[in-house]
């Protein structure tokens, strides 16, 4: 007996228990509402992406073409949208392709004082919030999946075609969930470290199985593409780390996900002067990084802070702003160091903001790191922040200047002009470009890659399109040929926007709950049969 036969069975003992009084209730009905909605909790979803998430940890560590990757969302609808492609385009399945919550977007998109730097002004409960969104979303694209299944098999039972139903069936026990694992950013933690902890009881119970966390100052913190960067001692990073797996393990999440993210390639700056126990311990090794002179106490002025490093006096320079400086050319140690230490305090999995694309700058910080935790894996930001196409036009020229070729006809300052779209160097930029997650995942030990602001740029650029023609001499050609024609020929389900929207979902259950009273929405005036 097939699930859902199964499911139909158990609903009519259900329904024989109660009595007379359910005779209206269909089995059957129930049976196809039970499957469309397969995850009845945030924690179970939380759970269920847990477990998947780490799975595909343990085959990466097996075989590391095994990479995984996601896109950022801003919207329910983003996120529905990209699973529903992907399962279109990839046979059906999700594998290995997560979201990604960026705490850029909500702030940039989502808050209710307006756009807003990434600065984690915006508010608290926002992220969680998102979280759910998406996951309602998602779990509402398996419930119309299953809902045209269920009408096809409807059809096929009404026409007496048993292997058509069979196959359908089949589809229907085998259904492929569009529920993923979403990676979410809780940024620097939005305050201390209880702060963080009731922050992330709410984004996993909103069903986050994975969470980001930076070691900013939770007050200074800026985009990680940005200057300004304040660092926090590892002691404060390391609370709030701890303060996420106990979120994890009361909600029952044993298994639970921590991105430790390290902004220190950048960083120059801390708030801070990290408490030493002993000497050479984490304190000790943070404050090494400082920019200091050594003073005598007579030269120590009023309001001065000095401490004593290996028995002599030293005083770090500190800004106008009270915040302390780190030694020039120490970002790349500092990563390290602060991977090692994430790793060591409970976190799963890292993140390295660079300020390139480069497979041999990030190889060379990993490599550091794996001398110390061998299967320290990263989360990569293919960030839009970086001129993908400028950076690898310049490291192809880089490369063949050193080959020894001729690029006399390039100007290297000038890559991205539109006149070396056909070249040679192009088409090697490109190359290396297309193969970076792969060579970056065998290399520096990639585990996840993602894109932060995807759709924020997409959605930029359709509407500058559209809205150009629209409004030009294209006028309504500009919808017709730009956006519907290229759905019907795509195949985008949205070119039926009332069924995406719930519409046929309606009328289905209007028929449980009213039977042949029920009005429906979708008969033959329905001007989305056009689409059929």
């Amino acid at each position: 007996m097939s699930n859902y036969q199964s499911a139909i069975e158990a609903v009519k003992a259900i329904k024989e228990q109660a009595g007379s009084s359910w005779s209206a209730i269909n089995p059957e009905s129930v049976a196809r509402m039970r499957a469309q909605n397969k995850f009845k909790t945030g924690l179970e979803i939380a759970q269920y992406t847990a477990d998947i998430m780490r799975s595909d940890m343990d085959a990466y560590d097996a075989d590391s073409s095994k990479y995984t990757q996601s896109l950022g969302c801003w919207h329910g609808f983003v996120g529905q949208q990209k699973m529903i492609s992907i399962k279109k385009h990839f046979g059906g399945k999700t594998d290995r392709r997560y979201l990604y919550l960026s705490g850029w977007m909500v702030a940039a998109l989502r808050s209710e004082l307006g756009p807003l730097p990434d600065q984690s002004m915006h508010e608290k409960t926002t992220v969680a919030a998102l979280v759910k969104e998406l996951y309602t979303f998602l779990r509402q694209a398996d419930a119309r999946e299953l809902g045209g299944l269920f009408r096809e098999l409807d059809k096929a039972n009404e026409q007496g075609d048993s292997t058509t139903a069979a196959s359908i069936q089949n589809q229907i026990d085998n259904h492929v969930t569009h529920v993923v694992p979403i990676i979410a950013d809780i940024d620097a933690g939005f305050g201390n470290a209880e702060a963080t902890y009731l922050m992330a009881k709410q984004m996993i119970e909103a069903g986050a199985c994975a969470l980001q966390i930076e070691n900013q100052v939770a007050d200074e913190k800026q985009c990680g593409h940005q200057d300004g960067k304040v660092t926090v001692p590892h002691a404060d990073f390391h609370a709030k780390i701890r303060a996420l797996r106990h979120a994890f393990l009361e909600l029952g999440i044993d298994n639970g996900i921590i991105v430790a993210r390290t902004d220190s390639e950048g960083a120059g700056l801390t708030k801070e002067i990290a408490v030493v126990k002993e000497p050479g311990d984490q304190g000790d090794q943070y404050n090494s990084f400082l920019d200091v002179e050594e003073i005598n106490v007579a030269d120590m002025a009023e309001g001065d802070v000095c401490f004593n490093r290996n028995g002599k006096i030293v005083r770090p320079k500190r800004l106008p702003s009270g915040l302390y400086q780190f030694r020039q050319g120490t970002g790349e140690e500092r990563c390290v160091f602060d991977s090692i230490e994430a790793i060591k305090a409970g976190a799963d999995l890292l993140w390295i903001e660079t300020a390139t694309p480069n497979v041999a700058d990030i190889t060379a910080m990993m490599n550091d790191v794996r001398k110390v935790i061998p299967n320290a894996k990263l989360v990569y930001n293919n960030s839009p922040s970086f001129n993908w196409t400028l950076n690898f036009r310049q490291q192809a020229y880089d490369a063949m200047e050193a080959a020894g070729d001729d690029v006399s006809s390039y100007v290297r300052a000038d890559l991205m002009n539109a006149d070396y779209d056909q070249t040679e160097l192009s088409a090697k930029a490109d190359d290396k470009i297309r193969s970076f997650q792969a060579d970056t995942s065998r290399e520096a030990g990639i585990f996840h890659h993602l894109i932060t602001l995807p759709t924020y740029h997409t959605t930029a650029l359709s509407v500058d399109n559209l809205a150009k023609e629209y409004f030009g001499d294209a006028a309504m050609l500009g919808y017709v040929e730009g956006v519907q024609r290229k759905e019907i020929r795509q195949g985008i389900a949205c070119v039926k926007h009332q069924n995406m929207s719930g519409s046929d979902m309606g009328d289905d259950h209007k028929e449980y709950f009213a039977g042949e009273n029920a009005l429906k929405a979708g008969g033959e005036k329905n001007t989305s049969n056009q689409f059929g």
